[in-house]
């Protein structure tokens, strides 16, 4: 390499230096945040369903679990097959079929296989499962009520963080799409 090549390299990397440390810098102070957020996401998810479990009981509902009355909610009135349960974020467990058998037996959801891929099994909710939808309908309108008095969140609050939560599941899917 000639010397006014090495030259202009060296004078690259000692630029590069101060710039790749400020980074290091800045992704240890974001280390902080990012693994709160982490444990933050999971927590919140936990609790929504025990909210979700305590409605239950309030109402003496004992058939289903929260997760299931999750589920029953994110159908809504959608007709969905399984698989699409999964890809469009209305379940979020490894044992969607379990969960999905329990609730047809249980009388809460109707399935039947799908006039355009016999190999798929289309699934709606039943009178039973639109009470239970309904149920979380009016819990979650009771908490809109009272969200941004007592909980002090309002819709600033979560427009941004709404933004932020889909920047970071945007992160997520690019990291296994890519294998970043």
């Amino acid at each position: 390499m000639g010397s006014a090549k090495a030259g202009v390299v060296l004078k690259m990397t000692a630029m590069a230096k101060p710039q790749a440390a400020a980074a290091l810098e800045g992704a240890v102070s974001l280390r902080k945040h990012y693994l709160e957020t982490l444990n933050l996401v999971e927590r919140l998810h936990r609790q929504l369903l025990d909210v979700i479990k305590d409605e239950l009981d309030r109402r003496d509902e004992r058939e289903i679990n929260s997760v299931q009355a999750l589920l029953l909610f994110n159908v809504g009135d959608q007709e969905l097959t399984a698989g699409e349960l999964r890809t469009r974020g209305h379940y979020l467990g490894s044992n969607v079929s379990y969960n999905l058998k329990k609730l047809v037996e249980g009388g809460y959801i109707h399935h039947a296989r799908s006039e355009a891929d016999r190999r798929s099994v289309l699934v709606r909710l039943t009178a039973k499962g639109e009470a239970v939808r309904d149920m979380l309908r009016e819990l979650f309108d009771r908490h809109l009520g009272s969200l941004e008095a007592v909980g002090n969140v309002g819709q600033a609050d979560m427009e941004e963080m709404n933004v932020t939560l889909k920047r970071l599941e945007r992160f997520w899917i690019d990291q296994v799409r890519f294998r970043l």
